[in-house]
C-alpha cells in the first residue's frame, strides 16, 4: 500500500481533527475516575483510551460511507476521500469493520458485562450516520452513542449499574444534543437543500434558544452528579467555569456566523476538560 492511500485512511479516520475524539474521551474518563472513585485500574483505562479512539476512528468512517453521494455537494465536506473517489466504498467498509474488531477485541479483555454492552455501542455507531435521513433528532442518537462509554465504565470496574451511570448518561446525551446542533447550524444550508434532516434545521428560528436550554439541563445534570455523589469545592469551582464557557459559546453564536457557531462546537471540549479536572481534584485532595 503507497503512501498517499495511508493518508487518505488516516484522512477518513480523521486523525487531523481529534476534536471528536476528545468529545468522546471526556465523558467516558468521568464514569471511570467515578465508578473507581480515583484512578481506575491502568489496564481498563487503556482500553477504554485505545476504545474511545478506535470507536470514533470507526464512527468517522461510516459516516463517511453513508454520506459518500451529499459530501460532494457540502462545502465543508467535499474534500472528503470518499467524496474525491481517493478511497472506495469497499475500502472504508473494510476500514470500519477492522477498526470495531480491534475495538471488540480489547473488550474482551473486561468482564462479560462490559462486553455484552459494547454490542450496544457497535449498533450506535454503524446506525447513526444513516439517521439525518430519517429523523431530525440524529444528534440524539450520536448522543446515545457518545455517552454509552458511561455504562460500560461502571460495568467494567464495579460490575453493576447504580442509578448515577444514568444521570451521568442523560447530561451527556444532552450536552451531545447541544454541540451537535451548533455543529449542525454549520450545514444547515447545505443539508436543506440535500433534504437532510437535523435538531439545527427543526429548531429553525429557536435554535440559539433551544441549545440554550438544552445546555441548562446539562448543566444541572452535572450539578446533580456532585450532589448525589456529595463532591465539594473543586469539582463545584469546575461546574461554574463550564458554566461560563457555555455562556461565552451561546454568546459568541449570537449572530449564527458558520464559523463562530463551528469555534462554539470547538470549544465544548475544555467544557468536557475542566468538569474531567474538577472530578480528578475532588478524589485526589476532596
Amino acid at each position: 500500500m503507497n503512501k498517499d492511500k495511508w493518508r487518505q485512511y488516516s484522512l477518513l479516520m480523521r486523525l487531523d481533527k481529534p476534536i471528536g475524539t476528545f468529545l468522546l474521551l471526556w465523558p467516558t474518563l468521568w464514569a471511570l475516575w467515578i465508578a473507581a472513585e480515583g484512578l481506575p485500574p491502568l489496564w481498563i483505562l487503556l482500553v477504554f483510551c485505545l476504545g474511545v479512539f478506535l470507536m470514533r476512528s470507526a464512527g468517522c468512517v461510516i459516516n463517511d460511507y453513508a454520506d459518500r453521494d451529499f459530501d460532494a455537494h457540502v462545502e465543508r465536506t467535499r474534500n472528503r476521500p470518499l467524496a474525491q473517489n481517493r478511497v472506495s466504498p469497499r475500502e472504508a467498509m473494510s476500514l470500519f469493520l477492522l477498526l470495531v474488531l480491534i475495538a471488540f477485541a480489547l473488550a474482551l479483555t473486561l468482564n462479560w458485562f462490559a462486553v455484552s454492552l459494547s454490542f450496544v455501542a457497535i449498533g450506535l455507531a454503524a446506525t447513526y450516520p444513516f439517521m439525518k435521513r430519517y429523523t431530525y433528532f440524529p444528534q440524539v442518537i450520536l448522543g446515545a452513542a457518545f455517552a454509552w462509554s458511561i455504562p460500560m465504565a461502571f460495568a467494567a470496574i464495579q460490575n453493576e449499574m447504580p442509578l448515577i451511570v444514568w444521570v451521568i448518561y442523560t447530561s451527556t446525551v444532552l450536552w451531545v444534543l447541544a454541540y451537535d446542533t451548533l455543529y449542525g447550524m454549520v450545514d444547515r444550508e447545505d443539508d436543506l437543500r440535500l433534504g437532510l434532516k437535523s435538531t439545527a434545521i427543526l429548531f429553525g428560528e429557536m435554535d440559539l434558544v433551544m441549545v440554550g436550554v438544552i445546555q441548562a439541563l446539562f448543566l444541572t445534570g452535572m450539578y446533580l452528579v456532585g450532589e448525589q455523589l456529595e463532591f465539594g469545592i473543586y469539582y463545584y469551582s469546575s461546574w461554574v467555569v463550564a458554566v461560563l464557557l457555555v455562556a461565552v459559546q451561546m454568546w459568541r453564536c449570537r449572530t449564527r456566523d458558520r464559523q463562530e457557531c463551528f469555534n462554539a462546537f470547538l470549544n465544548n471540549n475544555y467544557v468536557g476538560l475542566i468538569l474531567f479536572l474538577g472530578i480528578v481534584l475532588h478524589f485526589q485532595f476532596g
